[in-house]
């Protein structure tokens, strides 16, 4: 079996340098060079994933119907490893990684149309509101409540550990919704915008000064149902779909091959 590239590949290869060279600045290098877990500062980071989405390379993993570039295994792996080797900063994974791909499952056509464009472009950044104090491992026995209220659910309660709630301007959020039967029958899936009345977002500041995870209060916080994904009490089933893709899968192989070669 020849497992050699071809010269496509290659060809592909010297590309994904190239774009390397030109958009992965000398200041981003100076910030990537000081951070702790591969993050940067938002502005920066920000400026990095928009010229990975004016390639179109910004999910490498989405479809092409959605926006995706439309990699072949072997490209997909190259990218993956010269990304890796390059040192290039993490994209932020709550909106292409994460949400996105639940949306596309389980989302309206409506909800595609409103939010994986702007997810695609880098136009606005998420947020994950799943863990709680006393719900952190053992997710089904969260709190946060979302009462119906006509076309809204009412949302009060709070999160915690949630990595640069600061930052972002959407969330994807665990709600309950029924307070009998099985705990996991009883949560719902919901989108919000972060600038909604009654979000209060407090940075946790860790030792080293630099606030990335933050606790979100919700004080009679509406959201539309519109933006609820999939069914009501059914958020469960959407949740154990992401976590498919939180983890990373495949993709983490070339990135930990790159790490061996540097440890050896």
């Amino acid at each position: 079996m020849d497992l050699a590239f071809s010269k496509e590949d290659e060809a592909f290869r010297k590309e994904v340098r190239q774009f390397i060279d030109e958009c992965y600045t000398p200041e981003m290098r100076r910030l990537h060079a000081r951070s702790k877990h591969g993050y940067i500062t938002k502005e920066a980071h920000v400026q990095w994933q928009k010229s990975l989405a004016k390639k179109g390379w910004l999910a490498p993993n989405w479809p092409e119907e959605y926006g995706g570039p439309g990699f072949t295994q072997s490209q997909k792996y190259i990218f993956n490893v010269e990304m890796s080797r390059a040192g290039v900063p993490h994209t932020i994974p709550f909106g292409p990684t994460m949400v996105a791909p639940v949306i596309m499952k389980f989302g309206t056509a409506e909800q595609k149309k409103r939010f994986l464009p702007d997810i695609l472009e880098t136009n606005v950044l998420w947020c994950q509101g799943y863990s709680e104090p006393g719900a952190g491992s053992d997710l089904a026995s969260l709190k946060t409540f979302a009462e119906s209220d006509g076309d809204d659910y009412v949302i009060n309660g709070t999160k915690i550990w949630t990595t640069y709630a600061h930052h972002a301007n959407r969330m994807f959020l665990l709600v309950r919704t029924r307070r009998d039967g099985k705990p996991q029958a009883g949560i719902t899936f919901l989108l919000l915008d972060m600038d909604t009345p009654g979000i209060t977002v407090e940075p946790i500041v860790g030792l080293d000064e630099v606030p990335e995870q933050c606790q979100v209060f919700f004080d009679n916080v509406r959201v539309p149902k519109r933006n609820r994904v999939g069914e009501e009490n059914d958020g469960w089933t959407v949740a154990r779909y992401l976590l498919t893709f939180e983890r990373g899968g495949a993709d983490y192989a070339p990135a930990l091959r790159v790490q061996l070669e540097r440890l050896k």
